[in-house]
């Protein structure tokens, strides 16, 4: 039998835990300390905004407006009748929440860089109208790109 005194699990786990790569921001990548408190106040925002829009997606507490007319309308019409839009719901409040609670961050990034892709290919393609709020969270989203940049550094090693 094992004893509990540092041995076994316990020494495993912080073995393998301080090989783990470091999941926080590192205030050391930014040039000046504002930069820290613009990465916090840009991820905390694009968080409540997903969160904010995710919940929504799944608790249906903003009334919803008339479905547009063209093809934008049938898109949003077959999203709706196939539940679809749930999972587009809990895919952004999971990431937004990543990015709230700051545990996660680049892999909340990732999932919102495919959403804020789709909602761009949306408004290019089929309502044109919807472009500010998306280039809010586009803005958002390249500036932490950016900031957790090391993060995805070995993505783009050949």
């Amino acid at each position: 039998m094992m004893s509990r005194g540092g041995h076994g699990f316990t020494q495993i786990y912080f073995a393998v835990v301080k090989k783990l790569p470091d999941w926080k921001f590192d205030a050391t990548n930014a040039p000046w300390p504002a930069m820290k408190i613009l990465t916090i106040i840009a991820r905390v925002l694009l968080g409540f905004i997903f969160v904010f829009f995710g919940s929504n997606a799944l608790l249906h507490f903003l009334p919803m407006p008339p479905l547009p007319q063209g093809v934008a309308g049938l898109y949003l019409k077959a999203f709706f009748e196939s539940g679809y839009v749930y999972v587009i719901g809990a895919m952004q409040l999971i990431a937004g929440l990543f990015l709230l609670i700051g545990r996660f961050v680049p892999l909340g990034l990732t999932i919102l860089a495919a959403m804020i892709f789709n909602i761009w290919a949306f408004h290019i393609l089929m309502a044109p109208e919807g472009f500010p709020p998306a280039l809010v969270v586009t803005v958002l989203e390249m500036f932490l790109l950016w900031q957790y940049r090391s993060a995805f550094a070995a993505l783009l090693k050949p």
